[in-house]
C-alpha cells in the first residue's frame, strides 16, 4: 500500500472505520516502527513505550472518522501519538517543572550554535541519544521532545503542558545542559 497516495489512504481509512481487521492490522503494522520510536522518547523503557503506543492507536482508530484526508496521514497519526504520550506522562504525575530562571533563559544558545550542535548530534548513534534522553526527568524530557523533536514553539509547549513560556524555555535549557553532561559521560560509547 502506498501511504502517500491520498486515494489509497482514504480507502484504507474507510475500511478501518468499518472495523475491517485486516485494514486495521495493515495500518498498525505500517506505522508501528516510527510511532514506537516517538513513544520511546517519552517513555522510560520499551514496555512503557508500547503501552503508550497501544493507547495512541486506540485513539487513532476512534478518531479515524475525523480524518479529512488533507495533509499527511502520518503527521495526523503522529500528532495523536504524541498527545497520547503527553497524556500518559501526565497521568503518571511525573511532570514537575522547574519555575522560570532568568539566568538559565539568558544562556540559551543562538541559532548558529544550535546548528553546530545539530551537526554534532547527527553523528551520534540514535540508540544512545534515545537512551540519554530517557535519563532526563519526565518534565525535561517532555519539553525537550516537544520543542526539539516535534518542532513545537515554546508557546505551543506552554499551552500543551499548562506552563508559562518562560518555564518551557528554562526546562529546555536545563534539559540541554543535562544532556551535554550525559553525552560527555558517555563519549567512550560513540565509537562502539
Amino acid at each position: 500500500m502506498n501511504f502517500s497516495d491520498k486515494e489509497e489512504v482514504r480507502k484504507l481509512v474507510k475500511q478501518c472505520i468499518k472495523e475491517d481487521r485486516k485494514s486495521q492490522k495493515l495500518l498498525y503494522e505500517h506505522f508501528y516502527g516510527k510511532m514506537v520510536g516517538v513513544c520511546m522518547r517519552y517513555a522510560t523503557d520499551y514496555s512503557e513505550a508500547q503501552d503508550i503506543l497501544h493507547e495512541g492507536f486506540i485513539k487513532v482508530f476512534a478518531k479515524l472518522k475525523s480524518f479529512k484526508n488533507e495533509g499527511s496521514f502520518e503527521g495526523w497519526i503522529r500528532r495523536i501519538i504524541v498527545n497520547s504520550a503527553i497524556d500518559y506522562v501526565r497521568a503518571k504525575k511525573k511532570l514537575t517543572f522547574d519555575s522560570e530562571e532568568k539566568s538559565i533563559i539568558d544562556n540559551i544558545k543562538d541559532e548558529d550554535e544550535v546548528l553546530i550542535e545539530a551537526e554534532n548530534l547527527s553523528k551520534i548513534k540514535a540508540e544512545l541519544i534515545i537512551e540519554l534522553i530517557q535519563k532526563l526527568s519526565p518534565a525535561y524530557k517532555t519539553v525537550f521532545n516537544l520543542y526539539v523533536m516535534e518542532g513545537y514553539s515554546h508557546k505551543q509547549v506552554a499551552e500543551e503542558l499548562g506552563i508559562s513560556e518562560g518555564t518551557s524555555k528554562s526546562n529546555l535549557a536545563k534539559a540541554k545542559q543535562k544532556l551535554r553532561e550525559l553525552f560527555e559521560e558517555n563519549l567512550y560509547r560513540l565509537n562502539d
